[in-house]
């Protein structure tokens, strides 16, 4: 596991690494490999899809969230019962750091990902002009 902080040599200051930065490691050999920022979380571009999304914040916003489409989350359902669609974003699975399961299934998650899973990813959304995604109507 990834330690909480690490002493930057050149300065001596400590730098805090996310807490799930040993969780995308894996992904970090892989050349198609892109780690981003979204909302205050960490996420994960194989091959230009978005793929998991790290969230180190406070409930509902603390764990793995499974980036896939609606149709594609029963079969990941079936196969990890504690993810769940997440409560504000439904759209993507979650999977609370609280739950007991938690390092085992979101290794596996990753190691899905890194195996390009079907049932894994979906297309950013374009951004608008100047770099700012486009808001919904409403």
């Amino acid at each position: 596991m990834a330690r909480s902080a690490m002493r930057d040599l050149e300065n001596g200051s400590v730098r805090r690494l996310h807490p799930y930065a040993w969780l995308w490691e894996p992904l970090e050999a892989e050349e198609a490999f892109v780690l981003g920022s979204m909302f205050g979380t960490k996420v994960a571009y194989l091959d230009g899809q978005l793929m998991l999304c790290f969230a180190a914040r406070k409930e509902p916003w603390r764990g793995l969230l499974v980036c896939t489409d609606r149709e594609r989350q029963p079969a990941l359902r079936a196969e990890f019962p504690l993810l769940a669609p997440h409560p504000i974003l439904p759209k993507w699975l979650y999977l609370p750091e609280a739950d007991e399961g938690f390092e085992r299934v979101a290794a596996r998650l990753v190691q899905l990902a890194r195996e390009r899973d079907p049932r894994l990813g979906v297309a950013p959304r374009p951004r608008g002009r100047g770099g700012r995604r486009p808001r919904p109507p409403g």
